[in-house]
């Protein structure tokens, strides 16, 4: 690797990793809007891109000397491997670098979930403080409650762990045979059977386009009329029409969606204004200890373009 060989950072890094990168190349930090982005891409040897900078046929075309894509995050959904593959340019990502945060974020929408709180921000007399506490009560307690888990990778193995540690009874449902010690207590029960017998139930399958839609019409229908459906893994898995003929018939479910399909949802979004459906910004890995570790996929990036083999590839059979 030279030092004037042009990486492209596209979308944000922590400062530890960027600096890192930039001792070590022509660091170019450039949108992939920027109307300057198509000049410098076709001098690039390396781009990194975390989330919405879409890496297809069109792009490599435009890029002629890449040799390698660095996706800070645990999925490459917005990246054509196959594509990439095809044309000698190696894929590499950090697959387990947001499993905690994304796991502390589903255990905090848990509690937000079934632990209603109030907050005091003046004095209160006998009588209203009697009143707030006879009125503030949890209606479900975890360790009564059943979690499904749909899909069992990185995440959904870690949530089984914690989950169950707290008192839940986890089931799980994966299309891959997991060996019964990494389950860590869930027991696997068919797809129909998850939804039908979820208290809670929590999405973590990957962004293959084959799991577009995945939770349609049929599986929504399943659900018990109280669930607590939680969705951190992609947006375009669930059909939003669905749910939310789902949510204006059962008015004590609770959606609470992190993801969303597109990004950002406009005022056509089926979800919106929907009393029991909360919508977040994409919050889940936003913690600073897991921006970091999604960052350092620039060692990865520096390795191809040493020649030497990457830590983290990605997986096969990735395209859009």
């Amino acid at each position: 690797m030279s030092s004037t060989d042009v990486v492209i950072q596209t979308e944000h890094l922590s400062p530890e990793a960027a600096d890192w990168l930039a001792q070590r190349c022509t660091l170019v930090v450039c949108s992939y809007n920027d109307p300057k982005f198509a000049e410098v891409v076709a001098e690039a040897a390396g781009i990194v891109v975390r989330t919405y900078t879409k890496v297809g046929e069109r792009l490599l075309e435009a890029a002629p000397k890449l040799k390698v894509v660095g996706r800070a995050g645990a999925g490459v959904d917005n990246i054509d491997v196959s594509a990439c593959r095809t044309r000698g340019v190696e894929v590499v990502y950090t697959p387990d670098a947001n499993t905690q945060a994304v796991v502390e974020y589903v255990i905090t929408l848990l509690s937000n979930a079934l632990r209603p709180r109030v907050t005091l921000t003046a004095p209160v007399n006998a009588s209203e403080w009697k009143y707030l506490r006879a009125q503030t009560v949890g209606r479900r307690q975890m360790s009564e409650l059943t979690l499904g888990l749909l899909g069992l990778g990185r995440v959904g193995k870690r949530l089984a762990e914690v989950a169950g540690a707290i008192g839940f009874d986890v089931i799980y449902n994966d299309l891959v045979e997991i060996p019964p010690p990494q389950r860590f207590g869930a027991r696997l029960v068919s797809v129909e059977q998850l939804f039908a017998d979820s208290d809670v139930l929590s999405l973590h399958v990957d962004g293959r386009e084959r799991n577009r839609r995945f939770v349609n019409e049929g599986l929504i229908r399943r659900m018990k009329p109280n669930v607590v459906f939680i969705n951190t893994s992609r947006g375009f898995v669930v059909d939003s029409s669905a749910l939310a003929d789902f949510l204006r018939r059962h008015v004590q479910a609770l959606a609470m969606l992190d993801v969303h399909d597109p990004e950002p949802f406009g005022s056509d979004y089926p979800l919106l204004g929907l009393s029991n459906a909360r919508l977040y910004p994409h919050l889940a890995s936003r913690t600073e200890a897991a921006m970091l570790s999604m960052s350092w996929v620039v060692r990865d990036v520096v390795a191809v373009l040493e020649g030497e083999k990457p830590k983290h590839p990605a997986p096969e059979g990735w395209s859009r």
